[in-house]
């Protein structure tokens, strides 16, 4: 089958394919006490559906320390190590009906696999080799590409050209996320949106985003096989 005619799927990681168990935030919340000697839970940072040099320039910014690039990658370097120290000490899971999706797509001849996440390339091997998902991806955009996630989908699409031979149009590609910063990517380069429940983001604050499709999570196959053509069922 010719690329022309398959469909490129883009996942978001964190409360769409894995709950970490805030393994993230923990991370985070650990630099900041080591950095700034701040007990800080970080409420006031938002951090479901950004790319992660923005969370960390918002956490320099709230500290006072300037967000040059420098200090930017130092305190993403201490992220990392903290992070691959902080999943194994949380109660993380894939979620509901991920695992089945991903084995009944990746065996698809029209189906390509890729992630589109504000996750650091690193960190995003880190979590899903640690639930045993990393292998069913091609390819990835990340935070490392942008801090803007509405400008990594041309970074998506440019890899899946380059791994496929041929330019994927925008029909012919499905942003899979749990937040409203998914959807607002999504629409930002013409996808199809489908919006999953499963994160930080009520139901009703992803309606109000108008994403093209809306679960409550993924674990019913039928729903997903009917609804979104990926599979027969």
């Amino acid at each position: 089958m010719t690329s022309a005619h398959k469909r490129l799927l883009l996942w978001d990681i964190d409360g769409t394919l894995v709950n970490t168990g805030h393994a993230g935030v923990h991370s985070l919340m650990r630099i900041v006490r080591e950095r700034f000697s701040a007990n800080d839970d970080l409420r006031d940072i938002e951090i479901a559906g950004k790319t992660d040099r923005a969370i960390v320039s918002d956490i320099l910014e709230k500290y006072g320390e300037p967000t040059t690039d420098e200090n930017i990658r130092a305190f993403a370097a201490d992220y990392i190590a903290g992070l691959r120290d902080e999943l194994p000490r949380r109660n993380g899971k894939v979620l509901p009906g991920v695992l089945d999706i991903l084995n009944r797509t990746s065996r698809r001849a029209d189906i390509v696999l890729g992630l589109l996440t504000g996750n650091l390339h690193e960190g995003a091997k880190l979590k899903l080799e640690h639930y045993g998902l990393w292998h069913f991806f091609e390819f990835g955009a990340f935070a490392d590409d942008h801090h803007d996630r509405n400008e990594l989908g041309a970074f998506a699409r440019r890899r899946a050209q380059e791994r496929h031979g041929h330019e994927f149009d925008a029909a012919q590609i499905d942003v899979i996320g749990d937040t409203g910063h998914d959807i607002a990517c999504g629409k930002a380069f013409g996808a199809r949106t489908i919006a999953v429940a499963t994160g930080g983001w009520s139901r009703e604050r992803l309606a109000a985003q108008q994403p093209d499709f809306l679960l409550d999570d993924l674990s019913n196959i039928a729903e997903v096989a009917n609804d979104l053509g990926w599979f027969a069922f």
